[in-house]
């Protein structure tokens, strides 16, 4: 799955996971949190889909973080591990879920540029937006907060693939969703930035 469907998906499912428990969510840190697993394609000789996406590494994380927070981590750790249960066990060449009890890889393999994984890209983008902008979590990134410095690390995965065919190109009918979240998360990060230019300043 392509960066645009793990935004979406980690959106989708860490905000319906804080409806049901009824806690509030920061939305920058969701999205980080939904292709964060995707940073060991920045570290020479480790194995992309490998052990950043085992739900052991996850649960390393997971129970420290519940023992001290609660169930106000159970949307982030749900945003977290869509990306490897249902993003990459889906499309791709599999994932090594049950690292490291296992080397196996697991995954229904659907081919990334296929028009299924298109579709299925696009379904779920469509409903992350409708749902972004119903609860009005689109305007939230507008206004200034710490965290919308997160939306970075969102902004490099969208860039990446969509201009520079890293680690893969993105297929010319996915394009506008890119393009579509990114203005957004851009705007997330130089509202922070002015603000934090305007505290400079006042120094």
């Amino acid at each position: 799955m392509f960066a645009i469907g793990h935004l979406a998906l980690g959106y989708l499912t860490g905000k319906t996971t804080s409806k049901l428990l009824n806690v509030k969510v920061d939305i920058p840190l969701l999205l980080l949190l939904s292709i964060l697993p995707d940073f060991d394609l920045l570290i020479q000789g480790l194995e992309h889909r490998g052990p950043t996406h085992s739900l052991f590494v996850y649960a390393l994380f997971l129970f420290p973080a519940l023992a001290m927070y609660g169930k106000k981590t159970l949307p982030y750790f749900v945003a977290l591990m869509q990306h490897s249960l249902l993003g990459d066990l889906l499309t791709g060449g599999g994932v090594q879920i049950m690292w490291p009890l296992t080397l196996n890889w697991y995954g229904a393999q659907i081919k990334i540029t296929s028009l299924i994984n298109i579709s299925i890209e696009w379904v779920i983008f469509v409903s992350s937006f409708t749902l972004m902008l119903k609860t009005k979590d689109v305007w939230t990134l507008f206004r200034h907060h710490p965290s919308n410095m997160l939306s970075t690390v969102p902004v490099i995965t969208i860039i990446l693939p969509a201009f520079l065919a890293f680690p893969i190109g993105v297929p010319l009918v996915l394009l506008p969703p890119h393009f579509i979240y990114l203005p957004l998360l851009v705007i997330s990060v130089l509202v922070d930035v002015k603000s934090i230019l305007k505290t400079l300043k006042t120094r």
